[in-house]
């Protein structure tokens, strides 16, 4: 059905914005912009410009359609807080969130400098889930910026994981962590010892840990166990279906 995801920690998502453009090293292998110039090439409509940022206002309220509740992925195929983005189609998605109070919707973003300076301008109910990418230590700034957020649920992606990110001060303040190597025909590879770093720091703080895959060129055959276990870990486990 339309909106389904395969994407392990989620169960559909919602583009009312497609495109993107490249902020930092986690975005060099860029699935989605994959993904756009696929659909370009097969005639897609909402892909006519490729992987030019584009608001879809016809598909806001979709999630007001779906009556079954449902974990969200908000923007798969962009990024909510990209800089083209006016603040007033941010506010609208916001406000249908808000109304659809009985979906749990996550954001993730890697412009955590905008996400900070627009927060207290939005409005934030509590089935509304806002992440982080931080894909190594030269990232690991956004998280300080997430924390700043009203948000209810704050999580952080360390997806792809391109390097270590070390102590990280600020992770006591999350309530959800994802790690995850890249996958793709130019996958960069994820050390393990990487992975044990943050996990044993989650571990610490009893923070739900979701390890997503080893990624790869095939990532079905690198598989999704860590030291032999898959971890699916979720902040509000009550509220899903996933597992």
């Amino acid at each position: 059905m339309p909106g389904y995801s395969k994407i392990e920690w989620t169960e559909r998502t919602w583009n009312p914005v497609t495109g993107c453009t490249k902020v930092s090293s986690g975005c060099a292998h860029c699935y989605a912009e994959r993904l756009a110039l696929r659909l370009q090439k097969m005639g897609n409509p909402r892909y006519k410009n490729g992987f030019n940022v584009k608001l879809h206002y016809d598909l806001i309220e979709v999630p007001l359609k779906w009556m079954k509740p449902s974990v969200i992925f908000v923007n798969s195929m962009s990024d909510l807080f990209h800089e083209e983005i006016p603040l007033e189609f941010i506010k609208r998605v916001f406000e249908v969130m808000a109304q659809a109070n009985w979906h749990i919707f996550q954001i993730l973003t890697k412009r955590s400098e905008r996400l900070k300076k627009l927060a207290h301008k939005l409005e934030w109910s509590p089935n509304i889930w806002m992440g982080v990418s931080v894909e190594n230590h030269r990232y690991v700034y956004r998280i300080r910026h997430l924390i700043s957020t009203p948000a209810k649920i704050k999580f952080v992606s360390f997806e792809p994981l391109l390097g270590p990110v070390g102590q990280l001060p600020f992770l006591k303040d999350i309530d959800w962590v994802i790690v995850g190597g890249e996958s793709g025909p130019y996958a960069r590879p994820m050390k393990k010892e990487w992975v044990e770093e943050i996990y044993e720091q989650c571990k610490k703080f009893k923070i739900p840990f979701f390890f997503k895959q080893w990624g790869g060129v095939q990532k079905w055959k690198t598989g999704r166990k860590l030291n032999g276990k898959e971890y699916n870990e979720m902040p509000i486990k009550q509220t899903l279906s996933l597992f």
